[in-house]
């Protein structure tokens, strides 16, 4: 067995790190290979939202529970238990794939399911990088956590369409299967430390207080609470069009071509991937602040616009890498300032809280975009369509074209909110306002302890 006081904290990390790329490889594959499935099964952009709606809703409910017990259990044993059962369900879905008894209602079971477990897996897998790593490792992990997100996410769709006409969609459900395995192992070989219990954190505290915590800590915050609220319109703008009427965007104007999707989905890997290796090599801006605020509002600005104007593969590609290098960016600032100023012994019911009610909107988006596509924009930029004629020359019209439109609203709205959080002291002094965690542990014990007012 490894263990933390034979090798360092980011060797440790980085053997976790490594079972989680090739896990997330394995699910990127099956879930492009079960999109492509389902939008073959009904040609509808709603069943693709439909999708990430129901990946979103469990996840949000149970995330505060899941919290208090990330605090109380050994965080390894709960990455462990999360990603079986993620298994598990893949595996089940496979077995009704192989009967011929797969519809698209047991893809929304299985994603809402699975949802559960990510509640779990996320929170804990933060968390248990804090307590591996010093504070000025944060940001280099940050980084590598979302070079292995954009990695599968270039990877993934090119493997999965090579590989479905050779071993079809249950061949590359097996491949998940097996991921998962592999992801189990890393973390059977490792230990990670549990953080030293704060206050808060003690057993004999009524559970109601526990799953209160984590609300009570970062509403006695206004800088933590206000970038919270700005991830939340982040989630919910991406909801509305990258990630659920993105693939009908491209499909629909390229005739159904899965070839195209696959490259514009690979191309979003890449540019996070790029983002990711500049995050981890040069690592933030001395104020993250500026990651989050200023780079999003950029990556909306022009990454969202050129998709709504772009009507071909190589408009495409440039939009999907000008939006994506900065996430890295974005995501990284976000997690290093939240995990600098929480302690270890907390964080797995902060987190859940903050993922939670930033996530809330992100179901809303997913159900607002199918219908909003199919059932008016798209028909309404038609080409005899009733707002052709006002926005027919910035994004064309017929199919697409209506699509294109809500990118230019996210493209609009998504930097006026992003750009919008310098405005608000409490936010653009956050890193100034709070102290860290190590500046005095003591002070994290009370959720409103030990906070000093924003210049």
């Amino acid at each position: 067995m490894f263990s933390t006081d034979k090798v360092s904290g980011f060797h440790t990390f980085s053997i976790i790190w490594f079972g989680q790329l090739v896990s997330m490889l394995g699910t990127g594959m099956t879930r492009f290979a079960l999109m492509i499935w389902a939008y073959q099964q009904t040609g509808s952009a709603t069943t693709l939202a439909l999708l990430g709606f129901f990946a979103w809703l469990p996840y949000i409910a149970v995330s505060p529970v899941a919290g208090v017990w990330v605090d109380k259990l050994d965080r390894r044993q709960v990455l462990i238990l999360a990603d079986l059962c993620s298994g598990l369900l893949t595996l089940f879905a496979l077995t009704l794939l192989a009967m011929g008894e797969l519809a698209i209602w047991h893809i929304y079971l299985v994603e809402a399911l699975t949802s559960i477990f990510d509640a779990f897996q996320r929170p804990a897998y933060i968390a248990a990088t804090s307590t591996l790593l010093a504070k000025e490792e944060y940001a280099r992990a940050n980084g590598m956590r979302s070079l292995a997100y954009n990695g599968s996410q270039i990877a993934a769709p090119i493997l999965a369409g090579a590989l479905l006409p050779l071993i079809t969609i249950q061949g590359v459900m097996t491949i998940d299967v097996v991921t998962f395995a592999v992801a189990m192992l890393t973390l059977a070989i490792v230990r990670i430390p549990r953080p030293h219990a704060a206050e808060t954190s003690a057993e004999d505290e009524p559970f109601l207080a526990q799953l209160s915590f984590g609300f009570r800590y970062i509403f006695a915050r206004k800088g933590l609470m206000g970038l919270m609220f700005i991830f939340a319109g982040i989630e919910f703008f991406a909801a509305l069009t990258y990630f659920s009427v993105m693939p009908a965007l491209i499909l629909a104007r390229t005739g159904g071509s899965e070839t195209a999707l696959a490259i514009v989905q690979a191309t979003l890997g890449a540019g996070g991937v790029a983002g990711g290796l500049l995050v981890s090599v040069w690592g933030l801006p001395r104020r993250k602040i500026h990651a989050v605020c200023g780079l999003c509002g950029l990556s909306f600005l022009l990454g969202d616009l050129l998709f709504a104007t772009g009507r071909s593969l190589s408009a495409w590609i440039v939009a999907a890498s000008v939006a994506a290098v900065f996430i890295p960016f974005i995501v990284s600032g976000y997690m290093t300032i939240w995990q600098s100023k929480i302690a270890p012994a907390v964080q797995g019911r902060v987190f859940a809280t903050a993922d939670m009610f930033r996530s809330m909107p992100k179901p809303v988006g997913y159900l607002i975009a199918g219908p909003l596509a199919d059932w008016w924009l798209e028909p309404a930029m038609m080409p005899a369509g009733a707002l052709a004629p006002g926005f027919g020359w910035l994004v064309g019209t017929g199919p697409g074209a209506g699509i294109g439109l809500m990118f230019v609203g996210t493209a609009i709205l998504g930097a006026l909110m992003s750009f919008g959080g310098y405005l608000f002291p409490a936010i653009r002094n956050v890193e100034q306002a709070l102290p860290d965690h190590d500046e005095g542990a003591a002070g994290e014990t009370a959720p409103g302890a030990n906070v000093r007012v924003a210049a």
